[in-house]
């Protein structure tokens, strides 16, 4: 899988995570590549994924996958590590572009099905 950006590398593998009710730590995150494994890494789960630059293709790229996460949490909720500000804000942005004026209960409703909160 190719990304264009780094940022996108990031956001998707939050989302992944979020969505899945599992976390990660980041274990290098240098410009040319990025690494992070689970957290639950060697115990439970032997998640991971590494990316790089591909200067010649002018792309972020999956390098190394280690299948899905064998891990999970009982419950996706609202105090995932990774649900942080920036990514409620990419995830509504497109709403309140579309219609400024969108009422605050909406947006939550949004956000609440998005990431399936309770």
């Amino acid at each position: 899988m190719k990304f264009s950006t780094r940022e996108a590398v990031i956001r998707a593998i939050k989302n992944y995570t979020i969505h899945k009710g599992v976390d990660y730590r980041v274990y290098e995150r240098e410009p040319m590549t990025f690494y992070a494994k689970c957290t639950q890494y060697g115990t439970s789960c032997d998640w991971l994924i590494r990316v790089s630059l591909i200067h010649m293709k002018y792309c972020q790229e999956i390098r190394r996958y280690n299948s899905s996460h064998t891990c999970t949490r009982v419950t996706i909720s609202q105090d995932h590590s990774k649900l942080d500000s920036n990514t409620i804000a990419e995830a509504i942005k497109s709403l309140i572009e579309a219609n400024p004026s969108i009422k605050l209960k909406s947006v939550i409703a949004e956000v609440q099905s998005k990431f399936i909160i309770p």
